[in-house]
């Protein structure tokens, strides 16, 4: 199905949402960095400044914009909204919605609204759509899926290239170079991506820095390439030249809560029930320490118009999983005797359990020294 198409639909989708939760319009929020709720609803990605999308019950959007090269671009690609570039996008969204005064009225995300909508919550009585959208964005329609399955086949072409990139004596950025051109070349307009170059010393992934890959050295990285819209995710780690026993073993227990973490994934299950499976694991190989936020953010999360969205899967996170919900189980997180180690697949729940995603071999790689993959 086209893009626009999708679109549609998911604007469809919150309208019957709407009706369903009395509210008559809603206005949400975004910017370059969290735009998944107002890009839900006008399917606009903005690249610079910020955005408020005023959405009513029959579906009829206008998208104010802070940014005259924003708002002309999104002319161009959304010609069934109506655009306004505005100096004062609040206080014309104010102005906007006293039309709507006799109406019921939600603003959301709630934690993201600029402090002059957020402020007028009792006054004009906006009610919060977040757990609303929150729903909308994790349980998924059919056309999103196949969105998200389009999607996941270039994540694995990256990583191909990534590997085939990966060799003695070049910087971290040029591998992420070589990924960037590659994900354009093929329709790719966004990808998070995050590296790791080095040994012990590393305890995380971060934008280039310029490191040099050295022999023995671990090479981390999650690709998130996003088309039409909609993230997958991967993360896998190699070694430069041939991997050693030590990082062998220890890349096997990740191996190991991996698969323990997809195992439980199933309609009905909780967040933390995944998050407790992939720890558990740690705590058996007497690694339990390195499952802390000290040391690891998350142990997967959702996937869809954001690349790290709702449910957040950790042990406090009660969120139960649903079909049609899409995520990525990863127990990426420092081990003390080799260093930072990523593994990671995405996937789509089912039925009755999960549809994975990325079919790159779950296995430690290894690189020649020089030239291409070993």
């Amino acid at each position: 199905m086209a893009a626009r198409e999708v679109a549609a639909r998911r604007r469809q989708r919150l309208t019957e949402a709407m009706r369903d939760a009395g509210f008559d319009v809603v206005v949400l929020f975004g910017n370059a960095w969290q735009n998944d709720y107002l890009r839900y609803a006008a399917d606009f990605g903005i690249l610079e400044g910020e955005g408020i999308a005023i959405v009513d019950r029959t579906g009829e959007t206008t998208l104010y914009l802070d940014d005259p090269l924003e708002a002309e671009r999104a002319a161009a690609e959304c010609p069934d909204l109506a655009t306004v570039v505005s100096t004062d996008i609040v206080a014309d969204v104010l102005q906007s919605l006293q039309r709507y005064a006799n109406h019921r009225i939600a603003a959301g995300p709630r934690r993201n609204l600029p402090y002059g909508l957020s402020r007028h919550r009792e006054d004009m009585h906006l009610g919060d759509p977040t757990p609303m959208l929150d729903r909308l964005l994790m349980v998924k329609a059919k056309e999103e899926l196949d969105a998200i399955r389009d999607a996941a086949h270039l994540a694995d072409e990256g990583y191909a290239v990534f590997r085939n990139a990966a060799r003695a004596g070049r910087a971290d950025y040029e591998l992420v170079a070589e990924i960037e051109a590659f994900f354009r070349a093929n329709g790719v307009d966004d990808n998070f991506m995050l590296v790791g170059v080095g040994g012990r010393e590393v305890r995380g992934m971060t934008p280039p820095t310029g490191k040099r890959l050295s022999p023995g050295d671990l090479v981390t990285t999650e690709l998130t390439p996003c088309v039409d819209g909609y993230y997958v995710q991967i993360c896998r780690t190699l070694v430069v030249g041939e991997p050693s026993s030590l990082q062998q073993k220890a890349f096997g227990v990740y191996l190991e809560a991996m698969k323990a973490g997809i195992s439980v994934v199933a309609p009905g299950v909780t967040a933390a029930d995944i998050a407790k499976a992939e720890n558990d694991v740690f705590h058996r190989h007497g690694l339990g320490e390195y499952t802390t936020s000290e040391y690891t953010r998350v142990r997967g999360h959702g996937l869809g118009l954001f690349p790290d969205t709702k449910p957040q899967i950790l042990e406090d996170v009660t969120t139960r999983i649903e079909e049609g919900m899409s995520l990525i189980v990863h127990p990426n997180t420092y081990h003390p005797e080799v260093g930072y180690i990523v593994l990671g697949d995405s996937m789509i729940v089912g039925p009755t359990g999960p549809e994975i995603l990325t079919r790159t071999a779950r296995e430690l790689f290894g690189t020649a020294a020089t030239g291409g993959v070993a």
